[in-house]
């Protein structure tokens, strides 16, 4: 009985469209902002701060931008963890040619050279799609990653190949580097991620969102209806990799502080995907359920042995992971395609009507 619209009316087209147009989804939302911002902050610890929940938001956000081009616009890609890789390298020489810009003015413009590079690499698209297109683009992943590894110009010719992120303050504060603290960073990652995740869900609710969704539904269809499929899909390239772009230049400056070219491997690249794919395709929030299962379900598989007092090797663990995960991939193929997304759209339709269903 607590979830209901009734009594809740209408009056415009905007809020019959909005993105939360039901009170409750707006109270649960300013719930889960005020868990974020505020309790996990004051009472978290630094493991759960520093390891689960910044790259738990930094998958969701590369989840969302591969979603954005693979769940709206029907563009498979296998390039994420490369483009990944732009945005970290990228950010890493803007920081060291102008170290006395702020920050995140780079991250941001690190995405935009993301953009710029998946746009390039996006071209081939107007004429080939599907598997073809995925070869294209996992060409682009091995590309770009030999890159990473066999220019030196992108790390300052430093001798251990690696990215070595500097000390950057905010305000005062240490946000990168080894001073900064797990809270610092973790508030800055998730002022981004929220930002930009409001930006993405607007987006898709909006005409870029509807020919997007045109495009991958039928693109024959849609050119005959106006839509000018190489502007739509470059488009949607270009914005998927800027979110994959930031998302990469966070995992390095505000989670790892160092990097070298295998932390952008096709594996991170497949990893992504099966968030996606598990979390669902088409969908902002399934993003970041998807990063929560495939990154967080490992960490809770390792806790759990201790907690019931069994001995469990760690490659057992890792096998187990492996295990669950291709399990999960191949049941939500088949039983829901569209993924834990469009189980939570059900259970919230279900509650609407309860007790009276129909």
């Amino acid at each position: 009985m607590f979830y209901r619209e009734a009594g809740q009316y209408k009056t415009t087209y905007a809020a019959d469209m909005a993105i939360f147009p039901i009170r409750q989804d707006r109270y649960g939302m300013a719930l889960i902002l005020f868990v974020a911002f505020v309790v996990i902050p004051a009472f978290g610890n630094p493991f759960l701060i520093n390891s689960m929940m910044i790259p738990f938001l930094i998958f969701s956000l590369s989840a969302i931008g591969l979603n954005l081009l693979t769940g709206y616009t029907g563009l498979l890609s296998l390039g994420t963890g490369a483009f990944m890789g732009v945005g970290a390298y990228a950010c890493y020489k803007l920081e060291t040619i102008f170290p006395e810009v702020n920050i995140l003015v780079w991250i941001i413009v690190s995405g935009l050279v993301s953009a710029l590079v998946g746009v390039a690499f996006g071209l081939p698209s107007l004429r080939i799609k599907g598997f073809y297109l995925a070869v294209a683009t996992l060409a682009a992943q091995f590309f770009l990653e030999w890159c990473f590894a066999r220019v030196p110009w992108l790390v300052n010719y430093n001798d251990s190949g690696a990215i070595e992120v500097p000390t950057e303050t905010l305000f005062g504060l240490p946000v990168t580097g080894p001073t900064a603290t797990p809270v610092t960073r973790y508030l800055v990652v998730l002022t981004i991620v929220a930002a930009m995740a409001w930006i993405a869900s607007n987006i898709v609710h909006g005409r870029i969102g509807r020919m997007w969704m045109a495009v991958r539904d039928m693109d024959i269809a849609a050119e005959l209806i106006g839509i000018r499929l190489l502007r739509a899909k470059l488009l949607a390239f270009a914005v998927s990799s800027f979110t994959i772009g930031v998302a990469g230049a966070l995992m390095v400056f505000l989670w790892f502080g160092a990097a070298e070219a295998e932390a952008f491997n096709v594996d991170l690249s497949f990893q992504v995907l099966f968030m996606i794919i598990i979390g669902g395709l088409g969908s902002i929030v399934g993003a970041f359920f998807g990063a929560a299962i495939i990154y967080l379900m490992p960490i809770g598989l390792r806790a759990l042995p201790a907690t019931l007092n069994l001995t469990i090797s760690s490659q057992t663990i890792d096998q187990l992971t492996t295990m669950i995960t291709g399990v999960l991939i191949i049941a939500f193929l088949i039983v829901e395609p569209h993924g834990l997304a469009r189980l939570w759209q059900t259970v919230k339709q279900k509650l609407r009507v309860w007790p009276f269903p129909y």
